[in-house]
């Protein structure tokens, strides 16, 4: 029995490095943020003008986004991901430790950003990354 080995001119996938992997989950965990934020029903809010001791003077009017405020996810820094997303400028420094992923999109709307931050910190998880969502309002 005779085996003939032959060479082809096709490259061999490379695997992918850890850089490309958390990339890849970045993305994937941005497009949940996105869909989420998207998908989030604000309540709306009721903003009146007061006196001081919160008597109404004058004009009200609605807020469709509701109340303003702001949304992050935080991870560890010491970790392969956490340094990665350091490095890409994704992450910065978290208070009082660890990194944080601030969200940006979707304005003021506390709730669209909190829904973003969710889902953005669910996929970490479900990748093995240890991260939460926080937010406060403004």
């Amino acid at each position: 029995m005779q085996i003939t080995l032959t060479r082809t001119n096709t490259p061999t996938p490379a695997m992918p490095t850890q850089a490309d992997w958390f990339a890849s989950i970045h993305k994937v965990a941005h497009s949940a943020g996105l869909e989420a934020g998207m998908n989030a029903l604000p309540e709306p809010m009721t903003v009146t003008e007061a006196d001081l001791m919160g008597n109404p003077i004058g004009r009200s009017w609605t807020v469709s986004e509701g109340a303003c405020g702001f949304a992050w996810v935080t991870f560890a820094g010491n970790t392969p991901w956490g340094r990665w997303a350091k490095a890409q400028g994704i992450a910065s420094k978290g208070y009082p430790k660890g990194l944080q992923i601030w969200v940006s999109e979707f304005n003021q709307s506390v709730d669209r950003k909190e829904a973003y931050a969710q889902a953005y910190a669910k996929v970490l998880r479900e990748h093995g990354i240890e991260a939460y969502a926080q937010s406060r309002l403004d």
